[in-house]
């Protein structure tokens, strides 16, 4: 199994922005502390946004903040949101399945039961819990981009 980038850079943005809630951070801080394309994090964060994890604030002066608190992000949800296409095999696409021994194949079922276990399991956390017990720590481990800016 492997995370797109998309739902792998979700995760991210919502990680550095539950360490620091008490500010507005610019898609460009973001980027710079991650070593991430600016124009893919614009993508990731317009989902987030258009979902509701985030608040985008416009202008020379925004940026972007979580747009409720880390407690009530679930993991589950944001990852079904930014992997919405998450078939592991080509047969869970029933338009697409070319697979000649779907009919009488019992891995889909095993497959199926153990992507939505993967699922079940991201849906039991929030993004606080991944947070509170190390969120000095993260705070720190991002901080020489924020200081090479003076901030």
């Amino acid at each position: 199994m492997h995370l797109t980038l998309h739902a792998d850079y979700s995760l991210r943005v919502l990680l550095y922005l539950a360490a620091r809630p008490e500010r507005l951070v610019s898609t460009q801080e973001v980027s710079e502390a991650y070593g991430i394309s600016k124009n893919h994090l614009v993508r990731v964060v317009q989902t987030l946004g258009r979902h509701g994890f985030v608040e985008v604030r416009p202008g020379r002066t925004g940026g972007i903040v979580l747009a409720r608190p880390a407690s009530e992000i679930s993991l589950g949800e944001v990852f079904r949101v930014a992997e919405p296409d998450f078939n592991l095999v080509e047969c869970f696409e029933r338009d697409k399945n070319t697979c000649p021994i779907a009919p009488a194949c019992g891995l889909k079922g095993v497959l199926y039961e153990a992507r939505e276990a993967f699922l079940g399991v991201l849906g039991r956390y929030t993004l606080e819990d991944v947070v509170k017990r190390s969120r000095k720590d993260l705070q720190d481990f991002f901080l020489p981009a924020a200081s090479a800016r003076g901030q």
